[in-house]
């Protein structure tokens, strides 16, 4: 109870700090306490790319595993936020375990890869992101074809999406990027300003339904199902919506 009111007293900085002076075990899990909701969060917000593999739960784990190995090696010198540190890492494990599971078939790739030349020439083309129909047409297939293989490609299209993020965005923990209302942000000031105008600029460019499902799973937090029950449409359309803004920010953050 002494050491739980002491803690209760301290600011996280001021727990790292007596951590590193003494190795204490009890500090070391009030850090872990305190920040497992970071592992939480990314776990969650990057459910989308890990979904047909394995579980949040699978995920936090690894992740918890992650941030008690980040606290003995997290360097308070440097002018690094332990936040902003432990979101990397989390996102790197995510990642990498995507990574390792090829789950894209040649076909998927195929159709990913044709889709996505259909946009960008259609881009140049039209002066603005295509349509449904503009695409389905260029490619000389049915809408529903395109739907269909538009849907195949949703889990290649958000772990792409993620990848250009974490390159880009040097780790930052990028679905607080999506927020529109980018001046209450903490990243505001740092070093990435191009990218979230970039981000910024390639939301507009998105219909007005793809913005609104990318802002209530990202600034509000509802998964798919949530989100399908707000529209009234399926949870498999919420997902097409959902890969099909991704994949067209990812080309116009490309270009």
């Amino acid at each position: 109870m002494i050491l739980k009111k002491k803690f209760n007293e301290m600011t996280n900085e001021e727990l790292f700090s007596e951590y590193k002076i003494t190795g204490d075990l009890n500090i070391k899990n009030e850090l872990v306490l305190r920040y497992v909701y970071i592992v939480k969060n990314v776990a969650i917000q990057m459910r989308g790319v890990y979904s047909e593999f394995t579980q949040v739960d699978d995920i936090v784990n690894e992740g918890v595993l992650a941030l008690m190995s980040s606290i003995d090696k997290f360097d308070m010198d440097k002018n690094v936020k332990f936040e902003s540190y432990i979101s990397k890492r989390i996102r790197g494990i995510v990642i990498d375990i995507a990574r390792k599971n090829d789950w894209v078939p040649r076909s998927v790739r195929k159709a990913a890869k044709d889709i996505d030349k259909a946009t960008n020439s259609l881009f140049v083309e039209l002066g603005r992101m295509p349509t449904d129909e503009e695409i389905a047409k260029y490619l000389n297939i049915p809408v529903e074809k395109y739907y269909d293989d538009l849907g195949k490609t949703n889990l290649m299209n958000v772990l792409s999406f993620e990848m250009l993020l974490e390159e880009a965005g040097n780790g930052r923990h990028n679905n607080q990027i999506i927020n529109p209302n980018m001046e209450t942000m903490p990243e505001y000031h740092l070093d990435n300003l191009e990218l979230e105008r970039e981000i910024k600029l390639g939301l507009e460019s998105l219909r007005e339904r793809e913005k609104l499902v990318v802002s209530l799973h990202y600034v509000h937090d509802l998964n798919m199902k949530e989100i399908a029950a707000v529209l009234g449409v399926s949870e498999p359309r919420i997902s097409q919506i959902h890969s099909n803004a991704l994949r067209k920010l990812r080309l116009f953050l490309q270009e």
